[in-house]
């Protein structure tokens, strides 16, 4: 069974590690999110912003070309359809009601490819809140778009500019920020990381995704289990979202598909389940790429929401234990990717959705089964990465 335990540990990975300035924070919000998030009062102010405002349901597709390629039944969840285009929104949502709740007046979050941080400059202009982003330099290069659209909705971006400069240093920056100002301030995390309760809070946030998947498989197919269900890892709060309700189901396969970047073992690469081994990030206990002294290893994916040195403690437990198969897949095999499902689908996919389909390649299956792959965001923030790269 998949479960986590009331210290917030899924296994032996999960918790709260963190500094006694930050404890205050995180007991508050430990002790009131779930008496809140069970309310009837949340449950309908949240499902009324996912349907009229997020746009959901997303369709589950049929992919009938991509189908015919692959020699299997391919559905693909459209998360890209999302107001904002991305799966973070469904998050975002659900936090900021919570924030509201619980007095918040001010709201500061991290971003790698800059959807998180779109998802909550949005809600937080829905709101009236303030709101503030820290985002990496390089992430900020590479991603321009998303950070023209965050301060057209109001949002302050600040560079983090120590080490790598992407996700693991604008994450370091927003903790600091939460530290210094712990009352009128909510951190908005955007994926499955971080202390004790986030990770279980935004998957429970984000597993709108598989409740849908089931209704919709049942009425298209007369069953609700798909046969394998696959989603990018960066973090992991798409796939957190796409497998919560399959946890608990084997006869359903869990793949998690990594970011190996230009090789798992070339010193440029994000594959954590390969490279990783256990330890303390963001204030959780989980699988870390680092040294042998325990200094964290830079990662590197060509698409920034991957570029992460970890994952998630519930996929640390998922690739522990066993129940996820977890496959690593190359830069230039993403962007190929990306490529067929745009000529084949007319679905131009985020870098990091076309890992998943990537993953195709790597794995076997039946020509009876069925697939579901979360398409997790769309590529419009990916462009220009797109026009570099070229070979289309």
């Amino acid at each position: 069974m998949i479960r986590i335990d009331e210290n917030g540990f899924y296994g032996k990975f999960g918790g709260a590690f963190i500094p006694e300035m930050l404890y205050p924070n995180i007991e508050e919000l430990r002790e009131n999110y779930l008496p809140i998030i069970n309310s009837e009062e949340f449950q309908v102010e949240f499902r009324h912003l996912l349907k009229d405002y997020v746009g959901r349901p997303t369709p589950l597709f049929l992919a009938e070309r991509l189908s015919e390629k692959y020699k299997a039944k391919i559905y693909l969840k459209r998360e890209d359809l999302c107001h904002t285009g991305a799966h973070k929104v469904n998050n975002t949502v659900g936090q900021i009601i919570l924030a509201k709740k619980l007095g918040k007046k001010r709201i500061i979050a991290e971003t790698g490819a800059g959807q998180h941080g779109v998802a909550t400059a949005t809600v937080c202009a829905l709101m009236g809140m303030d709101c503030t982003v820290y985002m990496g330099a390089v992430d900020m290069e590479r991603q321009k778009p998303n950070v023209e659209r965050m301060r057209i909705l109001g949002a302050k971006v600040v560079p983090a500019t120590s080490g790598s400069q992407t996700l693991k240093d604008a994450t370091n920056e927003a903790m600091r920020q939460w530290i210094n100002n712990p009352v009128d301030t909510h951190y908005i995390i955007g994926s499955v990381v971080g202390p004790h309760p986030y990770p279980e809070m935004v998957a429970k946030f984000q597993s709108v995704i598989s409740e849908e998947i089931k209704a919709q498989l049942l009425e298209k197919e007369g069953r609700e289990n798909p046969d394998m269900v696959i989603a990018c890892v960066g973090g992991g709060s798409n796939a957190a979202g796409a497998f919560y309700h399959y946890y608990n189901e084997p006869s359903v396969r869990l793949i998690a598909v990594e970011a190996a970047g230009l090789g798992i073992f070339s010193g440029k690469s994000a594959a954590t389940t390969s490279l990783g081994k256990l330890g303390i990030l963001h204030g959780s206990r989980t699988l870390l790429m680092q040294t042998e002294d325990g200094q964290v290893v830079e990662p590197h994916s060509i698409s920034a929401g991957l570029d992460y040195p970890g994952i998630g403690p519930v996929h640390a437990h998922l690739f522990d234990t066993g129940r996820g198969e977890f496959v690593a897949v190359e830069d230039e095999d993403a962007m190929v990717a990306g490529i067929e499902l745009s000529r084949l689908e007319g679905i131009i996919p985020a870098i990091e959705s076309a890992h998943a389909f990537s993953a195709l390649n790597q794995l076997s299956y039946n020509p009876s089964d069925i697939i579901v792959i979360n398409l997790s965001g769309r590529g419009d923030k990916d462009l220009e990465t797109y026009i570099k790269w070229g070979n289309y």
